[in-house]
């Protein structure tokens, strides 16, 4: 059996209890370990044989995974964040499928998590923004051009952009172009959940520096909205005259 677990965002005390035990019972950890906390590995028992997939191609995981099955051996895929964010396991699943290699995902807590709780912010605010675009810039892995991020910038909800603080002063003009204003509330968020997290509040046009200032150049989130103005309706959902299935409001008497 083989078991892709979410990480989670950092803190290796932030792995579910299901990953952390599917850890402990695993006779193969393959983990990715330019993202994965190593923290993390010390719940692996005694013996574990144990791959870091940062030096591996996908064929060369696949081949762990079949010897470690044929073998009757237990293995777990452990991917940064929750694993069907920018994890490539897709590929993986389909490669599985084809060997007949049984498989289950256990999810993960998300960095765009993370980063919301370091900030101490919610996203999705009354009258401010009810959606969340979780995105990230094209490089040398294209986006579709309807995913651009100036497109998505057009729509003034909250975005959560992923894998681009290498690219922020173009990112910066992007944003711009497509409706964000130089004076829109952002912030980057270096590592977050992690011991060396920092949380870096700007704006859109000063995204770039706040970065070079704070020497930040990859494993950051870049986040951008309105939701950061701390200005929004109250929900409706604790307001004393709102009547919910369970309670009968005040403006209902």
């Amino acid at each position: 059996m083989v078991n892709i677990v979410g990480a989670g965002s950092g803190a290796a005390d932030l792995i579910t209890l299901r990953g952390q035990r599917l850890l402990s019972e695993a006779d193969v950890i393959i983990y990715a370990g330019s993202l994965v906390n190593p923290a993390l590995l010390d719940y692996a028992k005694p013996g574990c044989e144990i791959h870091n997939s940062a030096k591996m191609t996908l064929e060369e995981v696949i081949e762990v995974m079949k010897a470690a099955h044929a073998a009757g051996k237990s293995v777990v895929r452990l991917h940064t964040g929750d694993p069907c964010l920018y994890g490539a396991i897709r590929e993986q699943m389909d490669e599985l499928d084809k060997l007949g290699i049984p498989y289950a995902v256990t999810p993960g807590v998300s960095s765009f998590s993370g980063a919301a709780a370091a900030l101490r912010e919610e996203y999705t605010l009354p009258d401010v923004s009810q959606s969340v675009v979780i995105t990230r810039m094209a490089g040398r892995t294209p986006v579709p051009e309807r995913e651009s991020i100036r497109s998505f910038a057009a729509h003034g909800a909250t975005m959560v952009i992923f894998l681009s603080s290498g690219m922020i002063p173009e990112l910066s003009r992007e944003l711009m172009a497509g409706g964000y204003g130089a004076d829109s509330p952002a912030a980057i968020v270096y590592k977050a959940t992690w011991p060396d997290e920092k949380v870096l509040r700007c704006t859109v046009s000063t995204l770039a520096e706040t970065a070079e200032r704070e020497n930040v150049h990859n494993l950051a989130l870049i986040i951008v909205g309105d939701f950061l103005k701390h200005e929004y309706s109250r929900s409706k959902l604790y307001d004393p005259g709102f009547t919910t299935a369970f309670r009968v409001g005040t403006d209902e008497n």
